[in-house]
């Protein structure tokens, strides 16, 4: 099984200096928007590919991370500190020597592919010209790209290491996307042998159909032919696409391509692929169909999986092991591969949660219930005249029981996280004692630390109870207005919420949760 062991990546996208290992089987790129989840993929797509023109229709300026060509500009734009780009893959064990050699930035013997940008020198004087004029003007169409193997050979996209395939379902309805993924698909399971033939078929068949259906048709005109194109636009590749049940994938709707599209490139006995890329598989599916198909990529074998996401379900269903976190604000990558095992299945296993909403937050307040969610916006501003969303806090309700599930992801990634829970008549152990391997300086627990006080409803009652008797005891029978909160958590706090919102006052342990998650 052929796969990447690292990538490195120097001035590229936003990318100024960036090494990440991967997982040999299934690596799942996570991270808020602009995070380079993307730009790691398009980054492997084009070493693999070996193609400069591929190179020249995504564009040198948008490749080149700009922050660097800003610096430079904004330099003495000296010739000789003009910045260069190269990405580089490292691979495992492949069995070809022509892989191996210390052409790389470690200058140490290791099996890899290596695209490289720099200033072509036979262009010095034109480049120099260049530099000297006032305004800001980077040299890119004096640049030159190579690509090599760690060994030093120069390889192309005739000549192809590794088989791979990258799988955009943003570009889903893209006519040209649908047909560069069936040309790939039909790359992987075809040999050079097999498709000289094909071409030489399908080229002869063109004739035929020239010489004997166009012929009645052609000799009715003079001078002019009729004839079928046969060339590098019009060939079998360009004409090729996929149906299932009878029906051209380009004519299914935008899920179900999503879908053909993951399964064929993944399944065993369909693709001979090395390496998949996926671009946000999420994309256009539904519910439904999304568990299918993250059943399909939990069983691809042989072939080295990467997908970006910001979907909670292919994050946990997949494992968040696997997962690596880009940060927006920083080139720092986490790797997710030292949570335990027994949270890792708890995600997997776990009702849709909101553990993207926390991965991706800077602050967070995690909640027991529903009730208490409700309420913590009108909380929020009552203790500092603002809302959570300005703050960067978020707040989640996730169940007393999943507390130290989330608190290891906490600790694990640095988030500040404030947990606010009931005491359940000892506040000591369900409150400190329970969570002393996760409480620190980022990490704090709040309960009321009065055992009568062992609800949040109870508590909200005791600090609010006229409130509560004016909008609560007129319907009440049987209950008491506090075990009608009690038993009617969710309904109590709309009702609070919608009718007494600007009158509630806040318990002191939430207060106290608030002012600290704010700091």
């Amino acid at each position: 099984m052929k796969c990447i062991n690292k990538i490195k990546l120097k001035n590229f996208k936003r990318f100024d200096d960036f090494s990440c290992p991967f997982d040999p089987d299934l690596n799942l790129l996570i991270g808020d928007n602009e995070a380079g989840k993307s730009s790691i993929l398009t980054a492997i797509d084009i070493v693999f590919s070996g193609s400069r023109s591929k190179i020249d229709t995504l564009g040198l300026d948008c490749l080149f991370n700009q922050e660097v060509i800003d610096e430079f500009l904004a330099s003495d734009k000296a010739y000789a500190k003009l910045p260069e780009m190269f990405v580089e893959l490292y691979l495992n064990e492949q069995g070809n020597m022509d892989l191996e050699g210390e052409v790389n930035s470690e200058e140490r013997n290791h099996i890899g592919l290596r695209m490289l940008c720099e200033p072509d020198h036979e262009y010095s004087k034109e480049i120099r010209e260049i530099l000297k004029q006032p305004e800001a003007n980077f040299p890119y169409e004096f640049y030159a790209v190579t690509f090599k193997t760690f060994s030093g050979l120069p390889y192309s996209g005739y000549r192809k290491y590794i088989k791979h395939l990258l799988i955009d379902n943003s570009q889903i309805s893209n006519e040209y996307a649908t047909k560069e993924f069936v040309k790939s698909m039909y790359g992987s399971n075809a040999n050079n042998a097999e498709k000289s033939k094909h071409h030489n078929e399908y080229r002869k068949h063109k004739d035929a159909f020239k010489e004997s259906i166009l012929q009645d048709l052609n000799d009715k005109l003079t001078d002019y032919a009729f004839a079928i194109r046969n060339n590098s636009k019009a060939n079998l590749e360009t004409d090729l696409t996929l149906k299932e049940d009878n029906i051209y994938i380009e004519n299914k709707g935008k899920g179900r391509q999503c879908f053909i599209k993951t399964d064929f490139a993944i399944n065993k006995k369909n693709s001979k692929l090395d390496i998949v890329l996926i671009e946000e598989p999420e994309n256009h599916l539904s519910h439904q169909h999304m568990k299918r198909l993250i059943q399909k990529i939990r069983d691809t074998e042989q072939k080295q999986v990467f997908i970006t996401t910001h979907n909670t379900m292919v994050s946990t269903r997949l494992d968040l092991r696997k997962a690596i976190l880009l940060n927006h604000n920083s080139h720092n990558v986490v790797l997710l591969d030292k949570l335990s095992l027994p949270t890792a299945r708890f995600f997997m296993k776990a009702p849709d949660n909101n553990i993207m909403e926390f991965i991706l937050s800077k602050k967070v307040v995690l909640v027991e219930g529903d009730a208490e969610f409700m309420l913590m916006e009108a909380f929020y501003k009552r203790v500092c005249n603002s809302v959570p969303e300005a703050d960067f806090v978020h707040v989640i309700s996730i169940g007393g029981t999943s507390f130290k599930r989330y608190l290891e992801l906490a600790k694990l990634l640095s988030i500040k996280t404030a947990v606010i829970r009931d005491n359940d008549h000892d506040y000591q152990l369900y409150c400190v004692d329970r969570y002393k391997n996760f409480t620190s300086e980022i990490i704090h627990v709040f309960g009321d630390t009065d055992n009568a006080r062992h609800t949040f409803e109870v508590c909200l009652y005791e600090d609010n109870k006229d409130t509560c008797e004016e909008l609560f005891a007129a319907e009440r029978t049987t209950l008491s207005v506090q075990d009608y909160m009690t038993k009617n958590k969710t309904d109590a706090a709309f009702e609070l919420l919608d009718k007494k919102s600007s009158d509630i006052k806040v318990p002191n342990y939430i207060k106290q949760a608030i002012e600290w998650i704010r700091k």
